[in-house]
């Protein structure tokens, strides 16, 4: 992927644990790019605890199915695919977890020169529901004169 960070990416996650609600949202530079049909999104993500320390973020968009990277301090692979279930490998500073991953919707509107994908699954750990999560990523080209 090119260096340069034209476009903006915004993403909105919504997790309900053990009954608790809880909201998250991101507005980060990053890549965007559309390559034999696919779509792929690239963003860092820094930590709040360690602003040093980040994370490279890919999002592999191709059709029904939604791929998540995340290299860095701890890794992470989750394979999102509309209406199947799969297991992923999931780093945390407690170790590593393989975890099943139940994709309810998925709904890919890119193009492109960006617009939204929205993605609802449930996350289980030795088939005991963990949480229910969802969110929307929205990609944007930055105005050329924004940044140069």
């Amino acid at each position: 992927m090119a260096a340069k960070e034209n476009y903006m990416i915004s993403i909105v996650g919504e997790q309900i644990l053990d009954g608790e609600y809880d909201k998250i949202e991101v507005l980060t530079a990053g890549n965007y790019i559309m390559k034999n049909g696919h779509f792929f999104i690239g963003y860092k993500e820094y930590d709040e605890e360690q602003p040093d320390k980040f994370s490279n973020n890919l999002i592999k968009v191709a059709d029904q199915t939604v791929t998540i990277t995340r290299k860095g301090p701890y890794q992470s692979r989750l394979m999102l695919e509309n209406g199947k279930r799969h297991q992923c490998l999931y780093q945390t500073v407690a170790g590593d977890l393989m975890i099943g991953v139940f994709t309810k919707t998925l709904v890919n509107n890119l193009n492109e020169k960006g617009g939204v994908l929205e993605v609802s699954y449930t996350l289980d750990f030795n088939a005991d529901l963990v949480s229910e999560n969802k969110f929307k990523i929205t990609v944007e080209e930055k105005n050329s004169d924004e940044g140069e």
